[in-house]
């Protein structure tokens, strides 16, 4: 007698559904059927998946409202000018410059040895870089970097093109 291909299978929500298991082997089909038993039905699980989906984005959203909020009111607070740049990149720029620029604080003043004048030197030569493609490229930068990249970014004696091109 062979061994039966589709098994009665009773989901953990509650719904019944006969399955084909015949693409299984026969010595690993009595297992399937019964972990597939505590499992959802198909249904179930996408459905589950996609509000998941829809309340993560839910939170990412709110996260990344509030996380612009307060990088546009540190930006006014430390007299920050506007970026420039496409309109997704704009609000991006701002909440990486906020971050890069409270890293590079905590690191070189309240860790490091920079004095808060040289701080301002810092801040202020960061001011002259709007362009939010930059920030955005700093972000995973190390906070003691920075000012070696703001050097580099607002040195004036280096070649606008590149001479391989």
């Amino acid at each position: 007698m062979a061994v039966k291909t589709i098994w009665p299978i009773d989901h953990s929500c509650g719904h019944h559904a006969d399955r084909d298991l015949s693409a299984r082997p026969a010595d690993r089909r009595a297992g399937f059927a019964e972990w597939l038993a505590t499992q959802e039905c198909t249904a179930c699980w996408r459905a589950s998946k996609e509000a998941d989906e829809q309340d993560k984005a839910a939170w990412l959203d709110t996260k990344r409202a509030e996380e612009q909020a307060a990088s546009d009111t540190w930006s006014q607070q430390y007299r920050m000018p506007p970026l420039e740049g496409t309109e997704r990149a704009v609000p991006w720029g701002v909440r990486c410059r906020h971050q890069v620029l409270a890293s590079a604080y905590t690191a070189l003043v309240i860790e490091g040895d920079t004095s808060e004048a040289e701080w301002e030197e810092i801040e202020q030569s960061a001011r002259t870089i709007t362009r939010s493609g930059w920030w955005i490229d700093q972000r995973s930068s190390a906070p003691d970097d920075l000012p070696e990249l703001l050097q580099a970014a607002t040195d004036t004696d280096r070649p606008t093109e590149n001479p391989y091109f």
